[in-house]
């Protein structure tokens, strides 16, 4: 649901017309209990497998978490279907909990081993999260059991591929030392030529500096759909990794005395909703502070506008605009949700590789007076984290599978108290006694956190120690959100104050415009 997940959105407008498909994995969810899946030493009774009627057809409409709800239904009466938890498994991949299509799947394999589909559904599943060997796995079973399905084979080859160049770049790894490609492409910048017809905006003459002019004309620019000149864009890109590597993992944030702070979540490549954040609360600057909260780019196709927009402001104003890291500032995220793909379209593939490493360099924690923490994600899988372990923790590399950076930027809460397996399938679900232990042990006040669609744009959860706040309205053009964002005013109060807006108009490029082929693979 919009409160349980960010990622509740179709993977494609096929999937968000409620369109069936015909290959292997794609196809409708199982209708006949007379398949060859197990379904134990008796029959299911009546009323689970006419939940599971009913719950196929509330999935072929692309209603996904209603079909969820009635297989679980059809579950809770007859637990022995391998049918049923491979189509549950089926409607998690299309809402990406991905962590619940993969135990569901198992589920089912454990029932009846020789049921094709459940091995469809962990194999997507395991792509979906990175798993390319254990999916390699499960699609050479499928392709060895059903060696005409054209469909099977086709994943199981693309899989295959993904595999080896894994390999490869793993061991030409050990081969060369790593040059930096921001060090690199900066000793290239001034032999980049600005060509005559080129009208848009510039960097400054003396120091190429992003100034307040720049800024100006670069979102104005943007409106009329054009795009920033390679030069300066390599530039900011090389400043963007001098600046970033000073700053620390958890940045602590002083507000003054009746200073207004605000803090923005996910703009998710929706750069003209950026733009209306910028009309309603005013343009970022030394007395207007801005704290945007990772997932600046993906799924909308706006994405390179957005970076651009804010690592310029970044630029301009160091100690008074900020920025932390997402899930999606991440390689594999890029690669399947569309930023790679935006990037290249827009620039080149040698930008792709600046971006990376930029993104890796991005803060993962702010600290807000000492008392408001403000992370993507959420807590972790043990109760001991401090502040200080926060500090000390090594950020400059790809977001790993654990541990406690993963969870900072992958976790969620729930509403029961102690922890739960993620839904997403990385990191954890944390319930309020979590919170509140957290909270107490480091001295905060609450915690500020995103990575969540959210019906009004913001939650207030966990009696007021867990805030979660969206800034992508309408998200992905098919969620019917709000957006939010937070201000809060310096001084002993500090609580937070939530503004909700609805979306902007758009030009005509639709979410997932650049989106990889791979996520045929797991759609």
């Amino acid at each position: 649901s919009l409160q349980q997940t960010s990622t509740t959105v179709a993977l494609n407008s096929q999937q968000a017309s409620g369109e069936k498909m015909t290959s292997t994995e794609s196809e409708a969810p199982v209708a006949s209990p007379t398949s060859t899946a197990l379904m134990g030493p008796t029959s299911p009774p009546p009323e689970a497998d006419q939940f599971k009627t009913e719950a196929n057809s509330a999935f072929n409409l692309g209603h996904y978490d209603q079909a969820i709800d009635l297989y679980s239904k059809a579950i809770d009466l007859y637990d022995k279907s391998a049918i049923y938890y491979a189509n549950r498994s089926f409607a998690y991949l299309r809402t990406e909990c991905f962590g619940y299509a993969l135990s569901d799947a198992s589920r089912a394999i454990a029932l009846d081993q020789s049921y094709i589909k459940a091995y469809y559904r962990r194999a997507s599943a395991n792509m979906a999260l990175g798993k390319f060997k254990l999916a390699l796995t499960d699609f050479e079973q499928v392709h060895r059991r059903r060696p005409g399905d054209s469909d099977a084979k086709a994943k199981y080859t693309e899989c295959k591929k993904i595999v080896q160049q894994k390999a490869f770049e793993k061991a030409i790894a050990y081969e060369e030392k790593r040059v930096s490609p921001c060090d690199e492409i900066s000793q290239s910048l001034q032999s980049m030529t600005i060509e005559d017809s080129y009208d848009g905006p510039k960097l400054s003459e003396e120091g190429n500096k992003v100034t307040r002019e720049f800024v100006t004309q670069l979102l104005d620019y943007y409106k009329k759909s054009k795009v920033l000149h390679r030069r300066y864009a390599y530039q900011i890109l090389v400043d963007m990794k001098a600046l970033l590597s000073a700053e620390a993992t958890l940045v602590d944030v002083a507000v003054p005395e009746g200073t207004k702070f605000t803090i923005c979540g996910d703009v998710h490549g929706q750069f003209f909703d950026l733009l209306n954040i910028f009309e309603l609360n005013g343009l970022p600057s030394e007395t207007n502070p801005y704290l945007f909260n990772g997932d600046f780019v993906d799924r909308g196709s706006f994405s390179v506008e957005c970076i651009f927009t804010l690592f310029s402001l970044k630029l301009l104003y160091p100690k008074s605009f900020f920025l932390a890291r997402g899930n999606h500032e991440s390689e594999y995220m890029n690669k399947i949700y569309g930023f790679e793909g935006e990037v290249k379209a827009k620039y080149a593939d040698k930008m792709v590789q600046l971006f990376r490493e930029v993104f890796n360099l991005l803060p993962l924690v702010h600290l807000i007076d000492g008392r408001i923490l403000v992370m993507h994600g959420g807590l972790f899988s043990s109760d001991d984290v401090t502040l200080e372990d926060i500090r000390k923790i090594d950020r400059n590399m790809d977001i790993p599978d654990s541990g406690p950076m993963s969870e900072l930027l992958w976790s969620d809460p729930q509403d029961l108290p102690g922890r739960a397996p993620s839904k997403r399938g990385v990191a954890v679900q944390f319930g309020p006694d979590v919170t509140e232990r957290f909270c107490k042990n480091n001295g905060l006040d609450y915690i500020v956190r995103s990575h969540e669609v959210k019906e009004k744009g913001y939650e207030v959860a966990h009696s007021g120690r867990c805030i979660t706040v969206f800034s992508a309205p309408n998200y992905c053009d098919t969620m019917g959100n709000k957006g939010a964002y937070i201000t809060l005013t310096g001084g002993k109060d500090l609580s937070p104050k939530f503004t909700s807006f609805d979306c902007v108009p758009h030009p005509t490029v639709r979410p997932m415009a650049y989106s990889s082929s791979l996520m045929q693979l797991f759609s």
